[in-house]
């Protein structure tokens, strides 16, 4: 296969899966040969980790849709568009500046839109104009995205290609509990999330939910791994409800895999833009039982019953029945783990992500 050289926008500021999945994409690339260039916020914390990372990125205003950020990409494009093979756009602001940017441009390359939520799009005439014609491809992280594309939105469906991210699964395998538990200083059975502090992640439900078991079972502990803007309202929330001696919040971790693997159930009862999760799949890697919801592209990764359970969104008290069931049934427990594994074994590494991601970019070449 001959080189890419792709070009990959970003105008959000914030830090989740959607970010991590834009630089471990792009890491793959260039660690098979192909050139990578990212534009994004000077302050977006992805700007920071790819600097980290020594991925090539440039410091771009697209934060906002605005006329400033239009002629700054414009003339920037103007400059370096003929470097490019092809840009992989992520978000809407981004989206938007790209194409009508190159709309003012003479010397235009093929557009791949990856949409990483499932929030809906906007059925008006320009958003068509953005997905079906500007855009010469769309990428979704889940089969029901895609379905929904299809059906609501009615775009053309060869158009779209569903493409879960991808896991690092040398980094994310089972390891030993007991021994991790010791390690990171945490005894009891331990009900864990990873996920970033939003609002539509759920945490307050697992919360309620662990109040309610706590009484139940005495050695029970919540484990809350991760950062962002809920934070102090999460930490209040545990304080009123009296469970700060048994609830630990240890925030963002440069090693989550450990995390991960000290946690005897894994809960998200995400209600928001989810497509796919990460964490999701990297539990279902490491081996721990699921327990989430079936938004976004969840059903992708978790069949109720099989790979993990699936439970209501807005509702403690389907949490504690879900984990209840867990701890009362082991063997089932480890019956959904080991599906769980299987699953992601099969289905969602870093590799198949790249492979699928290349085909996507040759297609659109050949057009």
């Amino acid at each position: 296969m001959k080189p890419l050289t792709i070009l990959h926008t970003e105008s959000s500021c914030g830090w989740g899966g959607q970010e991590i999945r834009i630089l471990t994409e792009a890491q793959g690339f260039i660690e098979r040969g192909h050139a990578i260039q990212l534009l994004c916020p000077r302050e977006s914390t992805i700007y920071k980790a790819a600097l980290k990372q020594g991925i090539p990125v440039v410091a771009a205003p697209i934060a906002r849709k605005n006329l400033s950020g239009l002629y700054w990409l414009r003339k920037w494009l103007q400059t370096h568009i003929k470097t490019f093979d092809l840009i992989n756009t992520h978000s809407s602001t981004d989206s938007w500046l790209v194409a009508l940017a190159q709309q003012l441009l003479l010397d235009k390359r093929p557009i791949v839109r990856t949409r990483h939520v499932s929030s809906p799009i906007s059925l008006d005439r320009a958003t068509r104009w953005l997905y079906q014609s500007a855009a010469q491809h769309i990428v979704v992280t889940g089969e029901p995205l895609k379905r929904h594309l299809i059906e609501h939105n009615h775009f053309v469906a060869k158009h779209i290609t569903s493409i879960p991210t991808g896991i690092d699964l040398s980094r994310f395998f089972p390891r030993d509990s007991a021994a991790i538990k010791v390690q990171l200083g945490i005894e009891g059975t331990i009900i864990g999330i990873l996920a970033t502090l939003r609002n539509w992640k759920g945490h307050h439900y697992l919360i309620e939910a662990f109040k309610l078991l706590s009484e139940q079972h005495t050695d029970l502990r919540l484990l809350i791994v991760g950062d962002g803007p809920q934070a102090d309202n999460i930490n209040k929330f545990i304080d009123q409800l009296g469970l700060k001696s048994k609830v630990l919040c240890v925030g963002q971790q440069d090693n989550p895999e450990l995390w991960l693997n000290a946690m005897d159930i894994f809960v998200l009862p995400s209600y928001g833009d989810e497509g796919v999760s990460q964490a999701v799949m990297q539990a279902m890697a490491s081996r721990i039982p699921v327990i989430t919801t079936a938004v976004g592209g969840m059903t992708d990764a978790v069949q109720d019953g099989d790979t993990g359970l699936l439970v209501d969104t807005h509702s403690s008290q389907a949490i504690v029945n879900a984990i209840n069931k867990l701890l009362q049934q082991p063997v089932l427990a480890q019956q959904l783990a080991i599906a769980g594994y299987e699953r992601a074994q099969a289905l969602f590494g870093v590799v198949a992500m790249l492979d699928k991601m290349e085909m996507v970019f040759q297609s659109v070449l050949k057009k």
